[in-house]
């Protein structure tokens, strides 16, 4: 008797397990009706699932689970985009959120240049070295050298996996022409370039610890450009080396200063060819609205304040007074 209701009982399991599978391939097939269901970064499996429900994506919470664990799927629901249906059942929906996503959450900080986005793109999306090289290169087809650099704006970013590295940059590129906007209209009222203002934004990004730097920096910049002076900024240096094997934005080598580069702002007065890397919005900010400054040279010292001078005496006695 009691083999016998084990064995009912695994003929209804499997029954349950096959019947489901192929529900759910009915569900999935052709459905029409499937929408983008999005589970954010640090959610748990439980906020999920309650997302679910609350969407009418399930009836219950146990269902789900119930099917999750039928099939073997009770981990958990990596962050992302799932194309999923009410029409859906329960095995369905739960085949499509044990499954790796169809869209990935990206990070990008203010500050990196192209290839550290092409890498960390590379490895989220799975790409192969041909569609990273797409990436990298897809500015010449979206707007030629202007787009080079500087333009693929520091964000979180929810991107689908199948697509081609031209049409994740241009993603890029739309996001940084939208929050843009505003200021290069703020640029050309200053009889500025949209390209100058994001040129300078770079240097800023780069050589600010922070937002409450980023002002007088863009203010010492544009000082040393009015008069042509060079800007003497180490990181134009650090972005024309690249990556040695100590990474993109590793300190200068001794000599480094006199590396022949037209990124080398120590030997070309004015403005690289190019941003240096992909500014935020503060420094955005910043490059359109410096502060009113005599100064041309500035340090920080060993606790990360700022310290500027008019004159390179000055700047020779912060460097006794705040680094020796």
């Amino acid at each position: 008797m009691k083999k016998k209701i084990i064995l009912i009982v695994g003929i209804v399991i499997l029954t349950i397990i096959v019947v489901g599978y192929r529900l759910f391939l009915a569900a999935a097939e052709g459905n029409a009706e499937a929408a983008r269901f999005v589970v954010n970064q640090g959610e748990t499996r439980t906020q999920a699932v309650q997302a679910l429900q609350a969407g009418g994506y399930i009836r219950s919470s146990f269902g789900f689970e119930l099917a999750s664990f039928l099939t073997g799927k009770t981990g958990v629901i990596a962050p992302g985009g799932y194309k999923i249906s009410p029409s859906m059942n329960a095995f369905a929906v739960a085949a499509v959120l044990n499954a790796p996503p169809y869209m990935k959450w990206v990070t990008v900080p203010p500050g990196w240049r192209k290839e550290q986005i092409a890498n960390t793109l590379q490895e989220t999306l799975g790409w192969n070295d041909a569609t990273k090289n797409d990436f990298l290169n897809a500015y010449q087809t979206l707007g030629g050298a202007d787009y080079a650099e500087g333009v693929y704006y520091p964000d979180t970013y929810l991107l689908p996996v199948g697509e081609t590295g031209l049409q994740i940059a241009q993603r890029f590129i739309t996001h940084f022409n939208e929050i843009f906007a505003p200021y290069a209209k703020e640029a050309a009222a200053q009889n500025e370039k949209w390209t100058t203002a994001v040129k300078v934004a770079s240097l800023i990004q780069r050589e600010a610890l922070g937002p409450s730097d980023m002002s007088l920096i863009s203010g010492i910049i544009w000082n040393r450009l009015t008069i042509n002076m060079p800007l003497q900024i180490d990181a134009t240096i650090q972005y024309a080396l690249g990556d040695q094997g100590n990474g993109y934005w590793a300190p200068l080598p001794k000599g480094s200063t006199s590396f022949k580069s037209v990124y080398n702002t120590y030997l070309h007065p004015g403005l690289p060819p190019t941003p240096i890397c992909d500014p935020g919005l503060n420094a955005i900010v910043a490059a359109l609205n410096p502060a009113k400054t005599n100064c041309l040279y500035y340090i920080h010292d060993n606790t990360g304040l700022i310290h500027c001078s008019a004159t390179y005496a000055g700047q020779l006695s912060n460097i006794q007074k705040y680094l020796k």
